[in-house]
């Protein structure tokens, strides 16, 4: 089973996230900012982080560039989510940082993350020629 950790500051939406994706077979970790991401980052080793930018105590820009200097988050697939337009200067500071995907929340149905989730995660296997 996959594991995606959530780091999302609203609960409602955090709480949402967790239903819809534990309902689709996602084992799920939730933190509500992103030390504690950071923090179960390290620990857990999640399949795909969902990340949102903007939060209290460490925001999500920060936390991706500290995980990218871990070892075992250099590759670490991660998905932004934002209520930020792609030509705010925050995201394209952001994306320097080489965020797998990102989405804006209030662009996004639930179903359009799901479809990239999967397409994420999706293990290939390759056969030898």
């Amino acid at each position: 089973m996959k594991k995606i950790l959530v780091v999302e500051d609203e609960l409602a939406y955090l709480k949402l996230l967790n239903s819809q994706l534990t309902e689709k077979g996602y084992t799920v970790i939730e933190a509500i900012n992103g030390k504690i991401g950071l923090e179960k980052a390290k620990k857990e080793n999640p399949d795909l982080i969902l990340l949102d930018i903007r939060m209290p105590v460490m925001d999500g820009m920060a936390m991706l560039d500290l995980l990218r200097k871990e070892e075992t988050g250099k590759k670490t697939k991660v998905i932004m989510l934002t209520n930020l337009e792609a030509d705010d200067k925050i995201l394209r500071d952001v994306l320097k940082d080489q965020p797998t995907y990102y989405f804006v929340k209030s662009n996004i149905q639930f179903n359009d993350l799901l479809e990239k989730i999967k397409e994420l995660l999706e293990e290939k296997v390759l056969l030898p020629a």
